[in-house]
């Protein structure tokens, strides 16, 4: 039965908010999200027919309450736990609560849960998988994209971060301050990755999913609120800002991705650019200086300029190298292939790809052969660009990104003559900015 779009977004925005009052109220975050899950089912199910209920989140809580106490009674492994669950409140209230109930208060736990999710005993790469999973509600086959591994290896990866979770035994709280910066460099990353994915997304017809990026800078304010003097905290809000300014503008009446050398810069959120200058520039002198600090100042330089001809490349350049130095990223270094070859011409830029030909983690992905096509396109190689748009074309599952390398490709395929086009085209080459 396929799920209603409107009440597929609402599951997706109310999923973390669920989960966390399960989690708090019952300490057991593994078991929580099984029972969240069959609650979400039985909404996808439920409300497409009966109509949306008069509080939907009450509702899904009340539902996961009830399969929660289930799941705890139905293992005999759980059994002390629900001992203790018993022991502690009274008799009426070992039944799932009303939805105007304390439990269900207009509390929400989705920072909480953040942290929790990056906790210090998982490695760095299963905290992220998690947390996206949990928090940001991207299926197990997104997040495998973003990290550039199987699906299989990734399903395996999140399950084993649930069950350290388990078996750490940590309290649903918020970190005491010296917690906190052992958690915040997978926090952040975290936000950042779902932020990518609102932005670009990896799979499906659109090219934006709006709902993940409002709610990874969502997040992200709540975190730069909670930790204003972190620079780093403040760049990836910058960051984001900076990058979905220009979200309007990405896409034509048909959903179609436009180059960045042709978008309407009119339609860019100049509030939001205010802001994400701001933020940055007050937090570049602070330091230490921090790769989402860098990628804002990046983005900045992209959106203050009047036009791509205009555009700060040499600066970009600089931005690049000093990124590059901080992450060493095959993505960054593609990204300052790009930027080389606006500083120096084509040639040099397709230079700086052929050093990342050998690199595993770019092994069948699209963004590689599209910044190829792209820099021969630049330089007039007609025929070499339409292979290469033609092989991006077949290595990306986005829609729009596909359709997008395809019809680059048939246009040249279609011109009578080398033509080079305009410089600076934001092809799918680039992640954010």
């Amino acid at each position: 039965m396929a799920t209603d779009p409107h009440v597929e977004d609402l599951l997706r925005e109310l999923a973390p908010q669920v989960l966390g009052v399960l989690a708090r109220r019952f300490g057991d975050f593994a078991t929580a999200e099984d029972a969240v899950q069959e609650a979400l089912l039985a909404a996808a199910i439920q409300w497409p027919v009966d109509g949306l209920p008069a509080n939907p989140r009450g509702w899904l809580i009340q539902v996961g309450y009830r399969r929660m106490i289930e799941l705890i009674r139905g293992e005999q492994a759980r059994r002390r736990r629900e001992d203790l669950v018993a022991r502690r409140d009274p008799d009426d209230q070992r039944y799932a609560p009303a939805a105007d109930d304390e439990l269900t208060a207009e509390r929400d736990d989705t920072l909480v849960l953040l942290f929790l999710c990056c906790h210090p005993a998982l490695a760095p790469t299963s905290a992220v998988a998690l947390t996206l999973r949990a928090v940001g509600g991207l299926s197990t086959a997104e997040i495998a994209r973003a990290f550039l591994v199987p699906e299989a290896t990734m399903a395996q990866r999140i399950s084993r971060a649930k069950q350290r979770i388990r078996a750490s035994g940590l309290s649903f709280r918020m970190p005491e301050p010296e917690e906190r910066s052992e958690r915040l460099a997978a926090v952040r990353q975290v936000l950042y990755l779902v932020f990518t994915e609102g932005h670009t997304s990896t799979t499906g017809p659109d090219l934006r999913r709006i709902d993940l990026a409002a709610e990874a800078i969502r997040l992200t304010r709540s975190l730069h609120a909670l930790l204003p003097d972190d620079s780093e905290s403040a760049g990836l809000l910058a960051l984001m800002l900076l990058t979905e300014a220009r979200g309007p503008a990405r896409t034509g009446p048909s959903g179609e991705l436009i180059s960045l050398a042709d978008q309407d810069r009119g339609r860019w959120d100049a509030t939001a650019i205010a802001e994400g200058v701001a933020l940055v520039t007050r937090a570049l002198p602070r330091g230490p200086v921090g790769p989402y600090q860098v990628q804002a100042a990046i983005a900045a330089l992209h959106d203050e300029a009047t036009s791509t001809e205009q555009t700060d490349w040499p600066q970009i350049l600089a931005l690049y190298e000093v990124l590059e130095r901080l992450v060493g990223s095959p993505v960054v270094a593609l990204n300052r292939a790009v930027a080389t070859a606006m500083v120096h011409g084509p040639a040099a830029g397709l230079a700086a790809l052929d050093a990342l030909a050998d690199d595993p983690r770019l092994a069948g992905h699209h963004r590689l052969p599209a910044a190829r096509a792209h820099l021969h396109e630049i330089a007039g190689d007609r025929e070499q660009a339409i292979v290469d748009y033609r092989d991006a074309a077949a290595r990306t599952s986005s829609l729009p990104e596909q359709r997008y390398l395809t019809m680059r490709a048939a246009r040249l395929a279609a011109e009578p003559a080398p033509v080079a086009p305009r410089g600076g085209r934001e092809s799918s080459t680039t992640s954010a900015p």
